[in-house]
């Protein structure tokens, strides 16, 4: 599980590993940040206006990502 307080600590203080300025449903960014304990989270969000939609957030798994979960592996 993570916590809105996980979530609220990647966007303030995390930062853009990928950017999705061409996505069909708006712009939107996928965000590297730690969580408790220091574990990453990843965190899809897009601007809307005058607030931040929050569109998933998860753990990333290492055997996707490389060591800093910064860039996907290719299959």
């Amino acid at each position: 599980m993570i916590s809105v307080q996980e979530v609220r600590h990647a966007v303030l203080r995390g930062e853009i590993v990928e950017d999705y300025p061409e996505d069909a449903r708006g712009h939107s960014c996928l965000m590297l940040g730690t969580g408790e304990g220091g574990r990453k989270i990843h965190v899809v969000c897009a601007p809307r206006g005058d607030y931040l939609a929050i569109i998933t957030a998860y753990v990333p798994e290492s055997d996707e990502w490389d060591s800093g979960f910064r860039i996907r592996r290719r299959s």
